[in-house]
Order: structure tokens, then C-alpha cells, then sequence
């Protein structure tokens, strides 16, 4: 059930739709997601003045404009190993897929419980389980 956001700057549809199934397969690969659990926001940003900020030099690694931020928001029981096999397998695929390089590839993980999410009509769906 993860919720994905993709950020990046001036990219168009097939960059964009490279980026959503490097997650999504990295999602399946590393932590097991079910592959039809699809559910992701791909956004590219035109560059405008203040719409996309980021540090170029952050802990040593070398960022420029091809920098993509994925945001995923998932439930909380994931291992460290499995986090960090996630975050090197999103990088791998997104290289592969859309050529990005891996000091380019950002990404957080948000987590919660299977009460924060409501998939459709006003219904926790998770919420007894």
C-alpha cells in the first residue's frame, strides 16, 4: 500500500513514467508490495524560480538539475536491510530506466499504521486488521 510522489525537474511524460515504475518495481523487488499495489503522483516542475530547491554538495554528493525526489509514504514494519535494499534498488532502476544517476536519486520514507489510510468512500479499510 505504498503512496509514492515523484518530483523532477523538466521532465517529460516518458522520464516521468520511467521514474514510477523504477520505484514500483524496486517497491515489489525489495520490500514485497503486491505488483498491482500502484498508487503514485509523478510530477515534473518547470524550473521557475522557487519551485524546485535543493543543496548540490549535501554530505559530499555532487546534485544537479537532473535531481529527483521520491517521497514514499508506507506502514511502519520494515527492517533497516529492507529500507536500505529499497533506497540502492530505486537508485539501480532509475538509472537503468531513465538514465538517472544514483547522487540524483533522493528519497524519504514516511511511515504509518494501517488506520492512516482510507482507500476509497470514507472507509479505513485496514482498519481491522
Amino acid at each position: 500500500m505504498p503512496f509514492v510522489r515523484i518530483d523532477a525537474l523538466r521532465a517529460d511524460r516518458q522520464r516521468l513514467e520511467a521514474l514510477g515504475r523504477a520505484v514500483h518495481d524496486a517497491l515489489v523487488e525489495a520490500i514485497g508490495i503486491p505488483k498491482d499495489d500502484l498508487f503514485q503522483v509523478l510530477t515534473s516542475h518547470d524550473g521557475t524560480r522557487g519551485t524546485f530547491r535543493y543543496d548540490d554538495g549535501y554530505l559530499g554528493i555532487h546534485r544537479d538539475d537532473d535531481l529527483v525526489f521520491v517521497a514514499v509514504t508506507m506502514r511502519a514494519g520494515r527492517t533497516a536491510e529492507q529500507k536500505q535494499a529499497l533506497y540502492r534498488r530505486i537508485a539501480e532502476l532509475a538509472e537503468e530506466y531513465a538514465g538517472t544517476e544514483p547522487r540524483n536519486v533522493f528519497v524519504t520514507v514516511t511511515e504509518n499504521s494501517l488506520l492512516d489510510w482510507s482507500f476509497g468512500e470514507g472507509v479505513a479499510q485496514y482498519a481491522g486488521s
